[in-house]
């Protein structure tokens, strides 16, 4: 069904199932997922298999709810910035009433499924998700201090805590080390993007750290949160819940994080940014594997080393 959208002024434009799905930001959703996913699988206990399918759906659908929401405050800002001009919102084909009106049904659809089907931690670390990323973040934090990544950081990093809730329905050491890995990444992953972004996020004036404190203060704080992330990324297997696999292939990654963050740290060409471009794929990359190796290994019975004591 189409939809006529008067955005871009009086000529008409159609919006295609493919605009609105774009709205829920298909990547990050993608991401979303996966880390929700490795929550489920490596969570002790039991859930029926159409119980984890409609967690990982609500989660699934509150990200994209989250994603199609910030999309629509945030019109104004990707109108003028090159990376973001070309979302359906700044190009006219959905009008921001509408974004807000399918992003806040997607929210409110998704957690009381939740409550209903899985259990109410989960829909309630769902909706806490919800307000942070779309109020605290989007709203206030996003556009007025340079510290928004560090702190809105946080929506990013629990859905494997939904995950894990939505299986045990408590409150463990295990999962909120889950949360604080993506948590303590999040600021050297965004923070190289924005090193090689900067004109972009000066042009829509949002204050993220490059724009506010200089390139060489953001490079020495990416490599200090890496410094950071870098033993917490080990804690799964120093707690006992992954394994040899994990301990392997995360160890190998790390090594990676922090060469390609050392590199940024005495980046000489601000121009063009290589070692920041570098280092922003090497992090996708390492929250991949990080998450893979968890997955992996309940998957093919490698025990964790808890279970050797």
């Amino acid at each position: 069904m189409a939809l006529v959208d008067v955005y871009a002024g009086p000529q008409q434009r159609i919006a295609t199932v493919g605009d609105f799905f774009a709205l829920l930001k298909p990547r990050v959703m993608s991401l979303v997922i996966f880390t929700g996913l490795a929550g489920l699988v490596v969570a002790p206990g039991q859930i029926h298999l159409l119980s984890a399918f409609t967690a990982l759906l609500c989660i699934a659908v509150g990200a994209g709810a989250s994603g199609a929401l910030n999309m629509a405050y945030d019109s104004d800002i990707d109108a003028v910035m090159a990376r973001t001009a070309t979302r359906p919102i700044p190009m006219g084909r959905v009008a921001r009433d509408e974004a807000l009106t399918f992003g806040w049904w997607l929210s409110v659809g998704s957690v009381t499924i939740m409550g209903l089907f899985v259990n109410l931690l989960s829909a309630g670390l769902l909706a806490f998700t919800i307000f942070f990323y779309v109020v605290v973040y989007t709203l206030w934090l996003k556009r007025s201090t340079a510290q928004n990544i560090v702190i809105g950081g946080l929506a990013g990093a629990l859905p494997p805590a939904i995950g894990w809730a939505a299986v045990t329905g408590e409150v463990t050491l295990a999962r909120r080390v889950l949360v604080a890995i993506i948590f303590l990444w999040t600021p050297p992953h965004f923070w190289a993007l924005a090193l090689f972004r900067s004109d972009d996020y000066a042009r829509a004036g949002v204050p993220m750290m490059p724009v506010v404190a200089g390139k060489p203060s953001t490079r020495r704080q990416i490599f200090a949160y890496t410094l950071l992330l870098l033993p917490i990324g080990l804690a799964p297997a120093a707690l006992g819940f992954a394994g040899p696999l994990y301990l392997a292939s995360v160890g190998l990654m790390s090594a990676w994080f922090l060469f390609a963050a050392t590199k940024v740290l005495f980046e000489r060409d601000s121009v063009k940014e290589p070692a920041a471009k570098k280092l922003f794929f090497v992090s996708i990359a390492y929250l991949f594997v990080v998450f893979a190796a968890l997955i992996a290994e309940r998957l093919i019975g490698i025990a964790p080393f808890g279970a050797w004591l």
